[in-house]
């Protein structure tokens, strides 16, 4: 069905197994930095537009490839999909971000609440398979979905928070209904993910992009329980192929042991961990992805350059002297900005290949 795959390197990193340099992607890699991605968003009228079409969101998802010698694509899509598939509303404002037109906020919300149809989400799965057969084979696709945890925060606020007050009011005032919520959540997340991954998707990443804001404690009863809910669920292979892993928790380094202990093969971290520590921290026992500030970009090619090598350098040769592999993604710490100038990711996917390979011959 689908045309062999001509690099791996991103699945063998994911893996711990061994390769010649170190692979690339970045968060939001497709997105407005891009004229092309703003010309077809224009395109499609709307975000919404440009995502629930399988034609634009593939075109989308190849753009940066394009510009780029990524090791990756990654579907185009938003993690507010499956709350939208359970009936909220979705709809982007202006200036202003995602909203949801019917929040949850009380028990009969709560108790509406069900894993979602997921013909409601065929687009998605459409979109999957429309973008890995224009891959023909270059590089894998990754598929991804929000935390439950992250899910809850947006269905709660009704949109993006700077406090989160009525999502961690419900969670200390009603511990019981934030956790029907998780519950629905997770297992809305992986039916979602084991249907891209039967669509194609060839690794799949959880991203909990607000666990950070949970005090110790609560993190691991409602973000990272569910998290690892998730996980449980998730189909292993496809077709005969190991499907990888990735959780990302943004602001959750102080976690790092417990996130690693989770049934994943890779976790992503922000830029404010030390890459070096962070690998000692885990001993190999999962890869690694990350995490180069992304206002790095903003700087002069030759800055990119110093800055992207010294993450490289922080993680160290993959090689283990026992013969061990540790895994190394390269990635930013969180998404790409939108002002960033193109030309500024060029400098960078080179550095990292360029670089990657030296330590390995230094190594050899």
């Amino acid at each position: 069905m689908f045309a062999p795959l001509q690099n791996d390197c991103l699945l063998r990193a994911l893996l711990r197994q061994p390769t010649e340099y170190t692979p690339v992607w970045l968060m939001r890699q497709a997105g407005r930095y891009l004229p092309e991605y703003n010309a077809t968003r224009a395109r499609a009228g709307s975000f919404m537009g440009l995502a629930t079409d399988p034609g634009y969101a593939t075109e989308v998802t190849l753009q940066p490839l394009e510009r780029y010698a990524l090791d990756a694509a990654i579907l185009f899509s938003d993690i507010l999909t499956v709350p939208d598939a359970m009936g909220l509303g979705l709809r982007f404002e202006a200036g202003e971000g995602p909203r949801f037109e019917r929040p949850v906020r009380d028990e009969a919300d709560v108790a509406r609440l069900a894993v979602p149809d997921l013909e409601r989400l065929r687009y998605v799965f459409d979109a999957v398979t429309s973008i890995r057969r224009a891959l023909q084979g270059r590089v894998p696709l990754i598929g991804f979905s929000g935390s439950p945890w992250t899910l809850a925060c947006y269905m709660v606020e009704g949109r993006g928070s700077d406090d989160y007050r009525l999502v961690k009011t419900l969670m200390y005032r009603r511990p019981d209904l934030m956790h029907r919520i998780l519950q629905v959540n997770a297992d809305a997340v992986a039916a979602y993910l084991n249907a891209q991954i039967e669509a194609g998707a060839q690794a799949v990443m959880i991203f909990d992009s607000w666990g950070g804001v949970l005090a110790d404690g609560a993190f691991q009863r409602f973000s990272l329980a569910y998290t690892r809910r998730v996980l449980q669920q998730l189909k292993r292979d496809q077709d005969g192929q190991v499907v990888p892993r990735i959780v990302f928790t943004k602001g959750g380094g102080q976690w790092l042991e417990e996130i690693a202990a989770l049934e994943a093969d890779a976790v992503g971290v922000d830029w404010t961990v030390h890459l070096g520590r962070a690998r000692q921290r885990v001993d190999d026992r999962v890869a690694l992805q990350g995490n180069l500030d992304p206002a790095v970009l903003f700087a002069e090619p030759q800055q990119i350059q110093t800055e992207a090598e010294a993450v490289l350098d922080s993680f160290g040769p993959p090689e283990r002297p026992d013969g061990r592999w540790g895994g190394h993604v390269f990635n930013l710490g969180h998404g790409i900005s939108q002002f960033t100038p193109p030309e500024h990711v060029q400098a960078l996917v080179e550095t990292v290949h360029r670089h990657s390979r030296t330590l390995r011959r230094e190594r050899g």
